[in-house]
């Protein structure tokens, strides 16, 4: 019974990364951004209406923070796939 982790781990040569991916943007960002609202909810109705502004502000520059990221690395992907590839596709 406890081999089973490491059985399982030695037939997985690779990890799904996508498939993880796929999860937390499925699953668990909804979750926290909807913690998030419930945060700035409360705030705005205790009328702390510039804090709400102030954690919105950084929560939309995070996020544009992260749109970039993924693009650069998306970008980079496709450089290297040109620059590194073969002409005859091997």
């Amino acid at each position: 019974m406890r081999d089973i982790p490491y059985l399982l781990a030695v037939q997985a040569n690779e990890l799904n990364t996508e498939g993880i991916l796929s999860f937390f943007l499925s699953r668990i960002a909804p979750i926290l951004l909807a913690i998030l609202g419930v945060i700035f909810i409360a705030r705005a109705n205790k009328g702390e209406v510039s804090r709400v502004l102030t954690s919105s502000t950084i929560a939309i520059v995070g996020i544009a923070f992260i749109a970039g990221a993924t693009t650069l690395v998306l970008f980079g992907g496709g450089l290297v796939d040109l620059l590194f590839t073969s002409e005859d596709g091997e």
